[in-house]
């Protein structure tokens, strides 16, 4: 029985909440129940979009447990601190590597290891009070689950260099500009409005969206031939899929696709 991860399913979208009082923060254990509860709904046919918050409305996720980090500088354990970051990156390339569509609902302080987590899904909805940052460098340590990877190139490697070498929060606002969000929302609309865009890409045709988010992240590190022959090469994989032929035939039909997600 997981301690402080939940997930609940519904209409083909999960809601996965992170509860750890007060803020959410990442301890071992932490990590671990969110890698297994990913690991589940993975391979649960019933799920076809996830959504990841954080319980109650102070925050997200405000980072790693630091009392755990302490206890690793305390013993100046380099291996220790290795697996651990070892541990968080793997969860997190878990979660980019999806081929279901991860969105995180952005409902208070996403800090640290909290904006790398959010970084790592495919979609960010942030309330409007919200407030975001790489705090790190004021502890005297940097990010390590991939803030110093994902940021630059989200946000552009100046802005990104500038937040993590500061320490300093940001608005949701702020955030929007940057194209580090998809959107804000008022505060108490997050879920709704997260939960409203999960169904409606629960809607589509798995088939479709699992190759959609193959083309994109095969491109994201490639070069434009290679990202175009990767794109073609889905395409072709959708184009003999039964949900290819409905979402046609359904258009000059003119009636509703129904996808059968094979």
């Amino acid at each position: 029985m997981a301690d402080f991860i939940r997930y609940t399913v519904e209409d083909k979208v999960a809601t996965l909440v992170i509860d750890h009082p007060p803020v959410n923060s990442f301890n071992r254990q932490t990590m671990a129940e969110l890698d297994a509860a990913l690991d589940a709904l993975s391979v649960d046919p019933a799920v076809k979009v996830i959504v990841i918050t954080g319980a109650g409305q102070l925050a997200f996720v405000a980072g790693a447990d630091l009392g755990e980090i302490g206890e690793l500088l305390k013993k100046r354990d380099p291996l220790g601190a290795q697996d651990m970051i070892e541990s968080g990156q793997k969860v997190f390339n878990k979660i980019e590597g999806s081929n279901k569509p991860i969105i995180a609902a952005i409902n208070g302080l996403c800090l640290g290891g909290g904006l790398e987590l959010a970084m790592a899904c495919h979609i960010r909805i942030c309330g409007d009070r919200a407030r975001l940052g790489q705090p790190e460098i004021d502890r005297g340590i940097i990010p390590g689950w991939g803030g110093t990877q994902r940021l630059p190139r989200i946000v552009g490697p100046g802005k990104a260099t500038e937040i993590i070498l500061t320490g300093e929060m940001i608005t949701a606002q702020q955030a929007m500009q940057l194209r580090l969000i998809n959107m804000v929302v008022p505060g108490g609309e997050v879920m709704r409005q997260s939960i409203g865009l999960a169904r409606k890409i629960a809607s589509k045709s798995a088939v479709a969206v699992t190759a959609a988010l193959t083309a994109i992240r095969g491109g994201l590190d490639a070069n434009l031939i290679d990202g175009l022959a990767n794109e073609r090469k889905q395409f072709v994989t959708v184009a003999a899929s039964d949900d290819a032929r409905e979402g046609v035939f359904s258009f000059l039909e003119k009636r509703e696709a129904k996808f059968q997600d094979k």
